[in-house]
């Protein structure tokens, strides 16, 4: 089946041809229609998605800068759920959550690590965001590799986040590391 809107050896399927501008539609007529899709964020929406970066970056700063277990816990929901991925580490109560923080992750933090972020976009109840974090392994770090004795080398890896907040208070925190980039940079 050939017809004037097929290429040269290759059947028509009976469509009509692409229109030559992408943002523009065919209609029964053929004369173009713009499609145009308009969105607004209201000021409450607006608000909330503010809140939720506020949250999450109290919370980092909390472990991360302050090494204040009683702050980050005042940020979480008592049923909050934090895992660290592919290691698996990490709580899903509120008891959980504090003996996690205060043993595995507070302790071993090490002295010169850092977060620079690459993106982060966010809605009404969620925050993701890309940090490509660095440190020295010199210390044990249950929360990123449970059981690996410290090989004293510079890692740099990308971690992404997603953190949900409700109500002011997160109820879950999931970050997915690059294992196989932080295992080559550590020999390991």
């Amino acid at each position: 089946m050939s017809g004037p809107t097929s290429r040269p050896g290759v059947p028509s399927l009976g469509r009509p041809p692409r229109p030559a501008n992408p943002g523009t539609c065919q209609n029964r007529s053929s004369s173009p229609v713009r499609l145009e899709v308009v969105t607004a964020v209201t000021k409450g929406v607006q608000d909330l998605m503010v809140e939720v970066a506020r949250v999450r970056d109290a919370f980092y700063s909390a472990i991360y800068s302050a090494s204040n277990l009683d702050a980050a816990m005042a940020l979480t929901a008592t049923d909050c759920a934090l895992v660290n991925l592919p290691s698996g580490s990490g709580a899903t109560s509120a008891d959980g959550l504090r003996r996690y923080l205060a043993d595995d992750v507070l302790p071993h933090l090490p002295a010169d690590l850092a977060f620079r972020r690459i993106s982060r976009t966010g809605d009404r109840w969620r925050l993701a965001q890309e940090d490509m974090v660095s440190f020295t392994h010199d210390l044990e770090l249950p929360w990123l590799l449970p059981g690996v004795a410290p090989t004293h080398r510079r890692a740099e890896v990308l971690a992404i986040s997603v953190v949900t907040v409700q109500r002011s208070l997160i109820t879950s925190h999931r970050t997915l590391w690059d294992q196989t980039t932080l295992l080559t940079q550590l020999h390991l």
